[in-house]
């Protein structure tokens, strides 16, 4: 239900970048608004000023006794857990607490909504969504957790035909009634066990974008996932599946439809329809799981058959996440900086044969390398270290994979070009944080990308 803040007092708890646009939509709908943040004027820089310049109030935490009761309305940016105690008194006292999807969805409820949430393949299943709708012609909205905070659509909610929104499981819980046409849950493993008090306690939050489901909606789930399809149960509307396998591991709840994966891509079973897969931004079996929830979204959701295939063959993929930055003399370069832990290394070996040059390293976590050490026996011709964990990494690989100690990306990317042969690739997919040398992952895939294409 579309509410009217217009001379209300609204209090915004949190300012990152969620926050900040909930600030902006907040005073564009005439609201007085208070914005309370953990860090001080100082630290919060450009976004204090930002602050003041729009006519809002800026309070640090601790908030002054009784502030949060004395509003209208409370707004909470992700990060921040529902379950704090001013929140909680804040709610007790009868004042709204919602998230900032939740505000920007009262203004865009004449829009379908299609949500994405999951462990992992969110941000790429949502920007794949993204590209299937406006392959169609509609104006598309691409945001939420990636990217666009969601309430930038709301500020002018006439320039869209359809929103695509990531939905994080922080993000979930604070919302009251945004209302999903089609509901995507991709997958669930054990994550943000710092916030949750278990692992069905986590999936329950992403179990939330089906609550406020109705009539006309649908919901897509990964058939292959126990725990999803077990979430899957409280959806009320017809429930489509996607797989690997063509096998959901459990018989409930029953599918209206199932999509499953093929050599060279995949097909929708109930609608006799088949699509290709030949596009290197989509390449493994994780982003066939990814492309085949997208495609049951488009579809389902009214996009042409012709459009989704049109999609899936120009999608140019996220940065630093398996992105081909070239192919030089027959090698293949790939960037995937964003692979920061090994589980996510398992993922890209997964997604080749053979011939490659692992370029891994960088400020390690602590989980052991076995596991990406075993995957990549018969495919990971040689190792190039970096980083501060480049000695770890060389013992790990030690009788098992050609190791070169190179140190630096430069160097790696040197050893790589005189190693690599026609047909094989050089994957930068470092297991490593970033911080020992670069600014961030992005830094560092950046900068892959720069010596790379400078060969």
């Amino acid at each position: 239900m579309t509410v009217s803040l217009s001379g209300q007092k609204v209090l915004v708890y949190g300012l990152a970048k969620s926050g900040v646009a909930a600030l902006r939509l907040l005073r564009q709908q005439g609201a007085h608004v208070t914005a309370l943040d953990a860090r001080g004027e100082d630290a919060l820089g450009d976004v204090a000023r930002e602050v003041k310049s729009l006519g809002a109030t800026l309070v640090t935490v601790p908030a002054p006794a009784g502030l949060l009761e004395s509003q209208a309305l409370v707004v909470v940016s992700p990060g921040v857990p529902l379950a704090l105690p001013e929140l909680k008194a804040a709610s007790a006292a009868g004042v709204p607490v919602w998230g900032e999807v939740e505000l920007a969805s009262r203004f865009l409820e004449s829009v379908p909504l299609f949500g994405i949430t999951g462990t992992n393949g969110k941000s790429t299943t949502t920007a794949l969504t993204g590209e299937l709708f406006a392959k169609s012609g509609r104006r598309t909205f691409v945001g939420g957790n990636l990217g666009r905070p969601f309430s930038e659509a709301a500020m002018s909610p006439g320039d869209w035909d359809a929103l695509v929104v990531e939905l994080s499981s922080f993000q979930l819980e604070g919302i009251q009634s945004l209302r999903p046409r089609g509901a995507v849950i991709l997958n669930l493993t054990p994550d943000h066990l710092d916030r949750y008090a278990s692992h069905s306690t986590y999936g329950e939050a992403k179990a939330r974008i089906f609550h406020h489901q109705r009539a006309g909606d649908f919901a897509v789930v990964n058939a292959d996932d126990a725990d999803v399809m077990g979430l899957a149960r409280q959806a009320k509307v017809p429930v489509y599946g996607f797989s690997v396998t063509g096998k959901p591991v459990v018989s409930a709840p029953t599918l209206a439809g199932l999509a499953v994966a093929e050599e060279g891509g995949f097909r929708l079973d109930f609608q006799g329809e088949h699509y290709r897969l030949n596009n290197r931004a989509l390449r493994g079996a994780h982003n066939a799981q990814n492309a085949m929830a997208a495609t049951l979204l488009a579809r389902l959701g009214g996009v042409s058959a012709d459009a989704v295939q049109a999609g899936l063959d120009s999608y140019p993929g996220l940065p630093h996440r398996l992105e081909s930055v070239r192919v030089l003399d027959g090698v293949e370069w790939v960037n995937d900086s964003k692979a920061t832990n090994v589980d996510s290394v398992l993922v890209a070996l997964r997604a080749f044969r053979s011939g490659l040059w692992l370029i891994a390293g960088g400020k390690g976590k602590g989980a052991p390398y076995a596991p990406m050490v075993e995957e990549g026996l018969g495919k990971v011709k040689g190792v190039l270290t970096i980083g501060a964990d480049a000695d770890v990494l060389a013992q790990a690989y030690a009788g098992r994979a050609q190791v070169h100690a190179c140190g630096t990306l430069a160097v790696a990317v040197t050893k790589a070009r005189e190693l690599a042969k026609a047909g094989e690739t050089v994957l930068l997919s470092p297991a490593c944080a970033s911080y020992d040398q670069f600014k961030n992952f992005e830094d560092r895939g950046d900068t892959f990308k720069r010596l790379v294409g400078a060969l």
